[in-house]
């Protein structure tokens, strides 16, 4: 047990410090370049020997960003570009921000402007992705990548490295997958210990985070399985990484055992071919044309509500809850297809508006205990 409240202890300090492990890796002479949500084609950047570090914002008061911003638009990319402005990404080399919704569109633009000393790369992804002009708009986005990471940092790319680093990220990909199902099996690792381990993979090199949950998932197989009888749970959304709300769905004795979070495992679902004769970058082409049931990404046949519904079923959950990030688009419309797929299979679900600038979490916590009440 000690074992593994030291390695739990250790993801716990690497979700909450992201700083702390920018300015190790600053140290150590790393470059970095900062990586928006999502599916930023982070196996680039590594290849090059450069380290990806998630940009996924902060549970801070908007400020500066309110000159750039309107107020009705994602606080993730408002507090993204607050932390920007404010000089808490000094060092980088660069920022890449893909372009899969307007939010992220307007983020580059005024990234641009307001953050002069860390240059913006822009990811252009198609939205019919899985057409051959698709996958062709796909490497050629990722080829103008290269180049301006090469302008950016003077790192060199090459085939050899991506195949590498390929294989690294389908090796973390795997021990991310694994350890969602093993923990439904460990009740005891509560929501927010969970979300560490998920969170903490965004500020590390995935070797390097690959390596503590492969030591974790040996740990806990040598533990013994909890006995807890919690409300097995299934969330969805964006974003679910706030402690407030994760300390309320442990109160009320709530176990996530699946996801469909973009900045958890949608993130891990594909793979990218590696025995494909292909080249590297049009296996990771490929890998992106294969993605879905994610509301960022064209489906239009909403084929996302079925999966939350099957994964409910597979996992054995008694509800799901859909954490909505207040004014994000792509999820408001999803949500509605959600949840009457969800109704149709007579699974309960509940919507909790999710803010990075939430202060007062009474609202969320009233509507998760009546959620609890309905489930128990």
């Amino acid at each position: 047990m000690d074992v593994l409240n030291k390695l739990l202890a250790e993801f716990h300090d690497i979700a909450e410090n992201p700083d702390k492990q920018l300015q190790s890796y600053l140290s150590e002479g790393k470059k970095v370049v900062l990586c928006a949500p999502v599916y930023t084609p982070e196996e680039i950047v590594h290849s090059m020997g450069i380290v990806p570090m998630g940009a996924w914002g902060a549970d801070i008061e908007i400020k500066e960003a309110k000159k750039y911003f309107p107020a009705f638009i994602c606080s993730i990319m408002q507090s993204i570009l607050e932390l920007g402005i404010t000089g808490k990404y000094k060092g980088v080399s660069a920022i890449l921000i893909p372009s899969l919704c307007d939010s992220l569109k307007c983020l580059g633009q005024n990234w641009k402007y307001a953050v002069k000393d860390i240059p913006f790369i822009p990811m252009t992804y198609p939205q019919n992705r899985a057409s051959e002009a698709g996958k062709k708009f796909t490497r050629a986005g990722y080829e103008r990548v290269i180049k301006d990471l090469e302008k950016a940092t003077g790192a060199s790319f090459s085939e050899e490295s991506l195949w590498n680093s390929i294989r690294v990220y389908n090796t973390h990909n795997a021990a991310m997958r694994k350890l969602s199902d093993l923990l439904v099996e460990y009740p005891q690792i509560n929501a927010s210990q969970r979300s560490d381990i998920f969170k903490s993979a965004y500020f590390m090199k995935k070797e390097e985070h690959t390596e503590l949950v492969n030591k974790f998932v040996r740990a806990l197989r040598e533990s013994s399985k909890g006995k807890d009888k919690k409300i097995k749970i299934v969330t969805s959304g964006i974003l679910a990484d706030s402690r407030n709300l994760l300390n309320i769905l442990d109160d009320n004795n709530m176990q996530v055992v699946g996801d469909d979070i973009a900045d958890e495992s949608r993130q891990y679902r594909v793979d990218t071919d590696t025995k494909s004769e292909k080249s590297s970058l049009d296996a990771l082409s490929a890998k992106f044309s294969d993605m879905g049931n994610c509301s960022v990404l064209y489906d239009a046949d909403k084929k996302r509500a079925d999966y939350i519904v099957n994964l409910a079923k597979n996992t054995g959950a008694n509800g799901v809850i859909i954490f909505m990030t207040k004014f994000c688009d792509p999820e408001e419309f999803d949500c509605v297809f959600v949840r009457k797929a969800l109704d149709s299979a007579d699974i309960p679900s509940t919507v909790i508006e999710v803010d990075r600038q939430m202060a007062n979490y009474e609202q969320a916590k009233t509507a998760i205990q009546t959620f609890k009440e309905m489930l128990s």
